[in-house]
């Protein structure tokens, strides 16, 4: 991967100031923005894909991550999380960077965690947490047509969505918020906030 791309990647996030959610009784979870290069040398993130049977959230799209166990750190679980769920494995060296919390209608106060993966990384899928896994170039993050925001009559919030191509799908809030505050932050150096887009009512419970 192009090692300005790191740089300049790793330079806005050093200069943004994250906004923590304090006082709440969410459940606290990280999520890991891992940064991976393709078979084409691209930088991307890897999104996966959760099974159908699962209890919660069943087949939506999600990057890697969960709950806390007891004593974690955010960067601890986040690393914990995707060696279980995509196999693999980083230190805490690879972190370049956190993002905003972000608290959910299901209940959790979500931390991302964003990575960078040196070299070329193989991804092994765990099927019990994940039934497709994808690498999304970076690229396709500054898109025109991100963010797509509609209402909705539940809330009078809009839901969040970042189209993806490759998949013929968008992906909802939570993951599009993630992702699109990373193009903000990560990608163009700007401030900007995501904790006050609403998430689609499949994702409330």
């Amino acid at each position: 991967m192009d090692n300005r791309c790191r740089k300049s990647i790793i330079a806005n996030l050093d200069r943004f100031e994250r906004l923590p959610e304090a006082g709440t009784e969410l459940t606290p979870a990280a999520v890991t923005l891992a940064l991976v290069g393709n078979a084409e040398g691209e930088a991307c993130f890897v999104l996966t894909r959760r099974p159908s049977q699962m209890r919660r959230h069943p087949g939506q799209w999600a990057l890697p991550g969960g709950r806390l166990d007891p004593g974690e750190s955010v960067i601890e679980a986040a690393l914990r999380e995707t060696e279980e769920e995509v196999g693999l494995s980083l230190s805490s060296d690879s972190v370049i960077g956190l993002l905003d919390d972000y608290p959910t209608r299901s209940g959790f106060l979500i931390t991302p965690v964003v990575v960078w993966a040196e070299g070329q990384v193989e991804l092994n899928p765990n099927p019990a947490e994940v039934d497709e896994i994808h690498r999304i170039p970076l690229t396709l993050l500054e898109s025109p047509e991100i963010p797509q925001l509609r209402e909705i009559p539940e809330s009078d919030r809009p839901v969040l969505s970042v189209p993806i191509p490759p998949l013929n799908e968008s992906i909802h809030a939570p993951t599009a918020a993630f992702l699109y505050q990373f193009r903000e932050v990560g990608l163009r150096g700007k401030t900007t906030r995501v904790a006050h887009f609403e998430q689609p009512v499949f994702a409330w419970k």
